[in-house]
């Protein structure tokens, strides 16, 4: 009888090993890495989901995913991505370009989907947008690239303003690329810009107390996960001092910011859950162009404008594509 108990346990001991490899087999496991919080980032990692069901996957059914967040802190993405490399997951989706940099050092082989608002080519992520060429494909938004058109949005919003701020992080890898470029834009428009840095909470405070102390008239916030996760606090300080700001995502704007002017971060992580599901089926990343945006959208907020005093032209009026009264 014990002799059979046994002979039972060990047959079953054999099984298992078996089942748990062929258990894995079908359950591949997606790697997520995002620069910031769960929370801010919600209502995208449902665009992803949705996406990635699309294409036949649906989470805790026939595919796993692995979250690591760096809550804000981008020198924790090393450790992070070397988290989910060691883990053998089979792509790893991800949104910013310090990430996505991040990643592309950490392995040359799982394939990597991003999201983000730089040029990839530029960047060094992909050899060109039409064939990406390595491990790594994805959304470039385009929101670096869109700078300037915002610095002339606020001029006709803010016409008096002749000091426009410049938020920026500075632990972004190619903050001082971006700020080159805004102050290339605003050279020939006769502007003041200062730049104000800012990577944690309290930075921003602090830099919107020395935008008043500057007797700015005006703020760009530079695109950046952070500021994408902050963009509570960054209405907040803005009502509270008064500022008129423009962002790179009408999720600030719908929070109570004033205007943006960017493509939709919703569409572009809905994409990157379809290009996350293909790779599953077995495409390549080299072989999957880099998509980008064929429409911006204009969003304003009547009510943060009415609150500042502002009037909203009827230019700007005209070209928006919502109007948030």
């Amino acid at each position: 009888m014990r002799r059979r108990n046994l002979m039972t346990v060990l047959a079953g001991a054999a099984v298992y090993p078996l089942l748990a490899g062929a258990q894995q087999k079908a359950m591949p496991v997606i790697g997520f890495l995002a620069s910031t919080s769960p929370e801010p980032l919600a209502h995208f990692v449902a665009a992803f989901r949705q996406g990635l069901s699309e294409t036949g996957y649906v989470e805790g059914q026939n595919v796993a995913l692995e979250y690591r967040w760096a809550e804000d802190h981008y020198d924790r993405l090393p450790e992070l991505a070397a988290e989910l490399v060691g883990l053998k997951v089979d792509v790893i989706a991800t949104n910013g370009m310090p990430s996505a940099l991040t990643l592309k050092k950490a392995t040359s082989t799982i394939p990597i989907v991003f999201e983000t608002g730089i040029d990839p080519v530029e960047a060094g992520l992909v050899a060109s947008l039409a064939r990406p060429g390595g491990n790594l494909t994805g959304v470039c938004m385009l929101t670096a690239a869109l700078m300037p058109k915002r610095i002339e949005l606020l001029t006709e919003l803010a016409p008096q303003a002749n000091i426009i701020g410049l938020l920026v992080n500075p632990t972004h890898s190619i903050a001082e690329q971006m700020i080159d470029d805004v102050e290339k834009a605003v050279r020939t428009k006769g502007l003041q810009l200062p730049i104000l840095k800012a990577s944690t909470e309290s930075e921003i405070d602090t830099a919107f107390a020395t935008l008043v102390q500057l007797h700015a008239g005006a703020l760009a916030v530079v695109p950046d996960p952070l500021f994408l996760a902050r963009r509570e606090q960054l209405v907040a300080l803005a009502a509270r001092h008064a500022v008129p700001v423009i962002y790179s995502g009408r999720e600030t704007v719908e929070a109570g910011g004033l205007i943006s002017y960017a493509a939709s971060f919703t569409a572009a992580f809905h994409l990157l859950g379809i290009y996350a599901g293909r790779v599953l089926k077995g495409e390549k990343p080299a072989d999957l162009p880099v998509q980008q945006p064929t429409t911006f959208e204009l969003v304003v907020n009547l009510k943060t404008a009415n609150a500042l005093g502002l009037t909203v032209p009827p230019s700007i009026l005209a070209r928006a594509d919502e109007v948030i009264e």
